[in-house]
């Protein structure tokens, strides 16, 4: 057997080692961007791929959060408010489809990116914002509640990256949320009426946007 044989003879084992480190290190950091109550994507999954989808020009962000959630574990108790926020998930995903990315920022707020391939985005998020207040089935009692949405198309703001388009979406979903429209839509002009209102200490939040909020 020549000297280049038994060397590559006695590096296998050692690739082989790499190989299995390698693919059990991408298992556990595939698992590390996986929220593991809803199996949507967690922040840092989601901003990945999100970031990737804007380059389209035809990508809109959407940021979802469900009304009245502490209300509802206050009520029915913890395991109702994961169910609830397990099938909203699971409708928000099948809505997105493949070819955009949904994915749980922390608590009862979703966002996800789509392409609107067809320009109705608006008609798109209404029957969305429809199927996410439905009941969930099979839950005993039935918990009704409503998710508040707001939503930005990227080519509005082409400059803009995708921390500051979530912003703009959600301080048209604030607007929603607070004007009972259940769905907003973020501009170019001035949301007067609630910015003096924003939340406050909510994780994450961050100083008000100009938007404009439309009814879709």
């Amino acid at each position: 057997m020549s000297t280049l044989a038994t060397v590559l003879l006695s590096a296998l084992p050692l690739a082989a080692g790499w190989i299995v480190h390698v693919w059990r290190l991408r298992a556990v950091l595939s698992t590390a961007r996986r929220d593991p109550l809803t199996g949507l994507r967690t922040r840092d999954g989601f901003t990945r791929r999100a970031t990737a989808l804007l380059k389209d020009p035809r990508a809109v962000v959407v940021l979802a959060d469900v009304d009245k959630f502490k209300h509802i574990n206050d009520t029915y108790g913890h395991a109702a408010g994961d169910v609830l926020l397990k099938a909203t998930a699971d409708r928000l995903a099948h809505h997105v489809g493949r070819t955009g990315v949904a994915g749980r920022l922390g608590g009862d707020e979703f966002a996800a990116v789509l392409i609107d391939d067809h320009g109705t985005a608006a008609d798109m998020l209404a029957v969305l914002h429809g199927v996410l207040a439905r009941p969930v089935e099979g839950q005993d009692p039935a918990v009704h509640t409503t998710v508040s949405l707001g939503w930005v198309r990227a080519a509005d703001f082409p400059a803009e990256d995708l921390s500051a388009l979530l912003r703009r979406a959600d301080e048209a979903m604030y607007a929603a949320k607070q004007g009972r429209a259940g769905l907003r839509r973020a501009g170019l002009g001035r949301l007067f009426a609630t910015l003096a209102g924003r939340r406050a200490g909510r994780t994450g939040a961050h100083a008000p946007v100009p938007v404009v909020g439309v009814a879709a």
